[in-house]
């Protein structure tokens, strides 16, 4: 079939169906975490607030290439936000699997890869500023003489820091590396281990944590559609001697549930519970064009790790926060609908999945899923039917490929012929969502993009 014959058939049919019959067409990536591709994700709460801090995927150029850093935000563990770069220098850079930060000494400290290496900074707050821990905060290629480990060669990726109840900061890296940090938080014990696993594939995205006396290290294995992790155990201390439960993988392709690849995450514990959940990037679109998904982490008595029940469905709030009621969306339509995108595997020929891009997929409350318009259209637009006049207090709108940057217009209309400006700006701003309050009566409202990427992954209406 043609693009504009696609194109054609598909708007008729979704300017006359309501928005329930409008989401027919399959979503195969389900309830993303957060409204963008991210991957390497590490997750944490502090003082009340979520902090999500990860690998900005979807910049087209696998692994040459990464969005900039940016710390997704979250009161509820459902509705996230950013604004603008926590580490400007590195803005520009090739900007990696960040560690959560940790607090100590009186500062918050990240360990981020950056361009291939890893690298300490500091910031007064988890939400940044951050910059270079040591020497000048500036990058040049293949790396500068800031880099955590301070050897003639340097290399490593995927830090994992750990805080023992005593003090004592270890840090974790690819490949099974563990050393300890000294008390400054940048100085590497020349002291660097090798930690034993049964298993001897490839290794990296090391999680550590903590839990009831054992120390719990989890490690990678394969890649792509084949990502899994598994674990070994000690009571002893972070540096080992580990014990190797024998149902030692924990997340691994789930065909049934069309989960592929639960690869690089972390697990994380809200403040004051004894709950865990386990967070980990998906085969997605291939390549780097990855999300996050979290499921609960589940423990036997005798504290080995069951194997993580895999869901693209999410946990839902971990937090209760009072929000406005949202104005249900009667109909949705749009300038344009992008052709299917037919993913085809690497590793593993049973993994195939088409994504379509409807506009309903804008207003479905799934993170996964999303509205593009298509190549060729150079005046791009969405408009939502709530069916009814209304009184339209806010509205929040999550661009595809946000931390590029948005401009956009919002329109309001009483017959869907008469409108005025009711929202947008036509700089370009690095945030999400990109909020408006008109404040004014509309039945139909309209989004039209003039600047970033023509999609939009969701569009909520309060």
């Amino acid at each position: 079939m043609k693009k504009s014959l696609f194109t054609s058939l598909m708007l008729g049919i979704l300017i006359s169906e309501p928005i329930t019959a409008q989401t027919g067409a399959d979503n195969p990536f389900g309830n993303a975490l957060i409204p963008d591709m991210i991957a390497d994700a590490s997750i944490q709460e502090i003082n009340g607030t979520f902090y999500c801090y990860a690998t900005t995927d979807g910049y087209g150029r696998g692994l040459e290439t990464s969005g900039p850093p940016v710390v997704w935000k979250s009161k509820d563990f459902v509705h996230w936000s950013f604004d603008g770069t926590y580490f400007p220098s590195a803005a520009k850079e090739k900007y990696w699997a960040p560690s959560k930060v940790v607090a100590a000494n009186g500062k918050y400290y990240i360990y981020p890869t950056i361009n291939g290496y890893m690298y300490p900074a500091v910031a007064d707050s988890p939400d940044g500023p951050f910059r270079l821990a040591r020497g000048k905060d500036e990058f040049h290629k293949p790396f500068t003489t800031s880099t955590l480990l301070q050897t003639e060669d340097p290399g490593g990726i995927d830090a994992e820091v750990f805080i023992d109840d005593d003090g004592q900061a270890y840090v974790f890296w690819g490949r099974r590396h563990v050393a300890k940090l000294n008390k400054d938080m940048i100085t590497v014990d020349s002291d660097i281990q090798m930690i034993s696993t049964p298993r001897k594939e490839y290794s990296e995205g090391p999680i550590f944590f903590k839990r009831q006396g054992i120390y719990y290290y989890l490690y990678t294995i394969g890649g792509d559609e084949k990502y899994q992790y598994a674990y070994v155990m000690s009571k002893v201390s972070p540096m080992g001697p580990f014990e190797f439960p024998k149902q030692d993988i924990i997340s691994t392709t789930d065909y049934k549930k069309g989960v592929f690849g639960p690869g690089h995450g972390c697990v994380f514990s809200p403040e004051g519970t004894d709950d865990y959940y386990f967070a980990y990037l998906e085969f997605g679109r291939r390549s780097t064009n990855r999300q996050t998904y979290v499921n609960r982490l589940e423990f036997n008595e005798d504290g080995t790790i069951r194997p993580v029940e895999l869901t693209l469905e999410g946990v839902g709030a971990l937090r209760k926060v009072k929000r406005e009621k949202k104005i249900k969306i009667d109909t949705i339509y749009a300038s344009s609908i992008a052709e299917p995108l037919h993913i085809k595997p690497m590793k593993d020929t049973l993994c195939r999945r088409t994504e379509y891009f409807v506009p309903a997929f804008a207003a479905d409350g799934a993170n996964g899923s999303r509205w593009m318009a298509a190549d060729r259209d150079n005046e791009s637009w969405i408009v939502a039917d709530l069916g009814t006049t209304r009184k339209v207090r806010r509205s929040e709108v999550y661009f595809v490929r946000p931390t590029a940057g948005h401009a956009y217009l919002l329109e309001g209309s009483s017959d869907g012929k008469v409108w005025e400006a009711c929202g947008g700006h036509e700089d370009i701003r690095i945030q999400s969502p990109h909020t408006d309050a008109p404040g004014k009566k509309y039945r139909y409202l309209r989004i039209k993009i003039s600047e970033g990427v023509k999609g939009i992954w969701e569009w909520n209406i309060y």
